[in-house]
């Protein structure tokens, strides 16, 4: 059985297109992130905060910034730590994360929240909040180092 070498071409580019994006992905890796949020809201809300990234051993400080609408009133803290997945570099931790939920919390409440940025930064971030928050909205938060 003869393969013509324009099929076996074909064949072999699709095989080394994927192991660079296999060998890419292998190569991503993460760090621990912690940060602080106020948030206040009347249906549309702004929050802001800081933190660091610990990536490889180094402590980066970021900022965070962020606006939601929908059903939301009150003020709050909320404290978040977690991991950062699938980065290479501090800096692909920057930019815009969006999130829909709802919660809320009289004193104390948690937050769990998972979310992405388009450069495949994955955030997993457990938190506990402070203050009078109710909320059924739409937010987005952006990240950026200092």
């Amino acid at each position: 059985m003869k393969i013509s070498s324009r099929f076996r071409s074909a064949a072999v580019a699709v095989i080394a297109a994927a192991g660079v994006s296999f060998a890419s992905a292998a190569h991503a890796d993460s760090g621990s992130i912690r940060f602080s949020v106020y948030k206040a809201a009347f249906f549309i809300g702004g929050s802001g905060g800081e933190g660091t990234l610990t990536f490889h051993g180094r402590r980066y400080p970021i900022s965070i910034g962020g606006i939601s609408g929908g059903l939301a009133f009150g003020a709050s803290k909320t404290y978040f730590q977690g991991k950062v997945r699938n980065i290479r570099r501090a800096r692909d931790v920057t930019g815009v994360y969006g999130a829909a939920g709802g919660g809320g919390a009289l004193g104390r409440g948690a937050q769990v929240i998972v979310m992405t940025n388009d450069k495949g930064a994955r955030l997993e971030l457990t938190g506990r909040q402070v203050g009078l928050q109710v909320n059924a909205d739409l937010s987005g938060m952006s990240i950026g180092l200092r």
